[in-house]
This record gives structure tokens, C-alpha cells and sequence, in this order.
């Protein structure tokens, strides 16, 4: 265990300077005139003086390297600086829009685990039916679908035709967040928590059909049957537990895909969380912002990546926890 958790924080380390490392230079490569950029369509009517004012004020005509080694070092003092676009800590910046975020993130995840983790097993159990062969298109065609592509359609269906859900935001347009009552952030949460859950319900559909497939062709559920213990049996006490394991893993693992699809979510439904900070955060050439969502993203998918690793030891005792072992 002392090597597993010494080998996770060098990886930690090792990943957040990578992800610091190549954000900023990215940024600092971008074509785009952050000074430009962080005014607007002002842009035009500014003097000299004031570009030279501003680029003063975030230092934006210190060298790159330079601007890296100051941002670093306010990082090691647990400072991710000020976003410019916003005129606040990063870190309060990412805590609000964080927040936001991952209600939405939640009920997704949650929902594309179960309905993935069933349909997968209810496929696998009937392999080569006409259920299972449903299933498994139906699933194919979602890991092929855009999440924006995906997100439209359903606002198209749900919103513009049949008016059943909201068209945007995070609440009444017009109304103050203390002034939203719980049924309408849940109403205006459905459709694009629904969205993201529609496309990563595919991949743990598809994982979790293979892993029934494998498991009821092995040699202690043909044993079992000798036995005489009944389908249902086999499934709930055999099947279950030896593909919950890696539908697990890869559950977690897959919060990556999820941030990334919540980006386009967002801008789809016009949501205000951290997919929409991120938007902001490029297009402004807002990079203290940036850096910290980078970073934060980054510690997530990590801290996702590793609870998934230590439940699947949990559900399959045959599965060692190594330092080397995992993503």
C-alpha cells in the first residue's frame, strides 16, 4: 500500500506540471491578442497608453517564461492568481462555477452508470438475440454521436416541440439564484444532464455486455450449471460481482470524457458552470483562469481514475493494487 500511495503522488506531481507546463504554452502560442481579447470590441478606440496600462496590470509583456516561473511560484503559495475576464481569485471563480457543474456532472454520471451498467448486463445475458443485438446498435450509434449533435436534438424534440423542458440557464431567465426554488433548478437541470448521459451510457453498455459475454462462457459458471443452479442464479451470484469490477473502473475513468462533454453541454444549453468559464477562459485569453481549471480538471479526473482502481480491488479481491498498475 506505502508503494501504491508513493507511486500515485509521483504520477499526481508529475501530471500536474505536464498539464501546467503544456497549457501555458499553448496559450502563449495562441495567435490571439490577449490584450485584444480581454478588451473586446473596445479594442479599437484604446490608446497606447491605456494597452500599455493593462498589459502592466497582468504582466503581458513579460516574457513567457518568465510569467510562468511568477504564476508557478504564487501556486506553490496555494495562490492560482486573478482571472482577468471575471476580476477575481481563480479560486473563487472555479468554486462557483464548479459548483454548478457538477450537479449536472452527478446526475449524469450517475445515470449513465446504471442504465449503461443494466442494458449492458441484460445484453450480455441474452447474447445474440435480437435484444442483444438492439442494444448493442443502439449503443454503437450513441459513442458516434456528438454531444453537442445530441444536445440540439433533444432541445429541438423536447424544448421547441413539445415545450416540455426549459430552452436555457440554470433557472428562469430574469430570476436571481436565491429567488430559484429547487423543482425549477432540477426542471432546467434535466435536458442537458440527460445529454450527457445518453453518450456515456454507450461505453459502459458495450464494456459491461463483454465482460457477461466472457464471464458466462467461463468454466465456474458452466460448473454451476452442471449443478444446476438456475439462469437467474448464475447472474445474480456469478455475473453480477465479476462485471460490476470493471464497469466500475471504467465508470470512473470516465470523467474525463465527461468534463469534455460538459463543456459543449453547456454552451448548448447556454448553462452556467465550469464548461462555459472554460469557453470564456480560451476566448479571452484569460490564462491565471485557465491554469486553474487545467489543474483542477486534472486533480479530479485523477482523484476519479484512482477511487475506481481501489474499487475494483474491492469488487474482484483477484485484482492486486500496484504502483504501476492502472491508468
Amino acid at each position: 500500500m506505502t508503494k501504491f500511495v508513493a507511486g500515485r503522488v509521483v504520477r499526481l506531481l508529475t501530471l500536474m506540471i505536464g498539464v501546467a507546463v503544456g497549457t501555458f504554452a499553448l496559450m502563449s502560442a495562441s495567435p490571439v491578442d490577449p490584450i485584444e481579447a480581454y478588451v473586446g470590441a473596445d479594442s479599437v478606440q484604446m490608446s497606447s497608453e491605456q494597452r500599455a496600462q493593462i498589459a502592466e496590470r497582468w504582466g503581458l509583456d513579460d516574457p513567457p517564461v518568465e510569467r510562468f516561473v511568477a504564476w508557478a511560484g504564487q501556486v506553490v503559495q496555494g495562490n492560482l492568481g486573478t482571472s482577468q475576464v471575471f476580476n477575481a481569485p481563480v479560486t473563487e471563480v472555479i468554486g462557483e462555477k464548479f459548483a454548478s457543474s457538477l450537479i449536472l456532472m452527478a446526475t449524469a454520471w450517475l445515470l449513465s452508470g446504471l442504465i449503461g451498467f443494466g442494458l449492458g448486463v441484460l445484453a450480455g445475458a441474452r447474447h445474440g438475440s435480437w435484444l442483444d443485438k438492439g442494444i448493442s446498435w443502439w449503443a454503437y450509434t450513441l459513442a458516434s454521436a456528438p454531444v453537442f449533435w445530441v444536445g440540439l436534438l433533444l432541445l429541438y424534440v423536447f424544448s421547441v416541440s413539445l415545450q416540455w423542458t426549459p430552452v436555457c440557464c440554470a433557472g428562469p431567465i430574469g430570476a436571481l439564484p436565491g429567488e430559484v426554488s429547487l423543482l425549477e433548478r432540477l426542471h432546467h437541470l434535466l435536458l442537458p444532464a440527460l445529454t450527457l448521459s445518453v453518450v456515456g451510457v454507450a461505453p459502459v453498455i458495450l464494456h459491461t455486455r463483454q465482460a457477461v459475454v466472457e464471464v458466462l462462457g467461463s468454466d465456474q459458471v458452466t460448473f454451476a450449471r452442471s449443478l444446476g443452479e438456475s439462469p437467474r442464479g448464475v447472474i445474480v451470484h456469478r455475473v453480477l460481482r465479476n462485471a460490476a469490477g470493471p464497469a466500475l473502473m471504467l465508470q470512473f475513468a470516465s470523467l474525463g470524457e465527461l468534463f469534455g462533454g460538459s463543456v459543449l453541454a453547456e454552451q448548448v444549453f447556454n448553462y452556467p458552470g465550469l464548461g462555459q468559464a472554460i469557453t470564456t477562459a480560451a476566448l479571452r485569453q484569460d490564462i491565471p483562469l485557465l491554469m486553474g481549471i487545467s489543474l483542477a480538471m486534472a486533480l479530479f479526473v485523477f482523484a476519479g481514475n484512482l477511487i475506481g482502481d481501489l474499487l475494483h480491488t474491492r469488487v474482484d479481491p483477484r485484482v492486486q493494487l500496484t504502483a504501476g498498475a492502472g491508468r
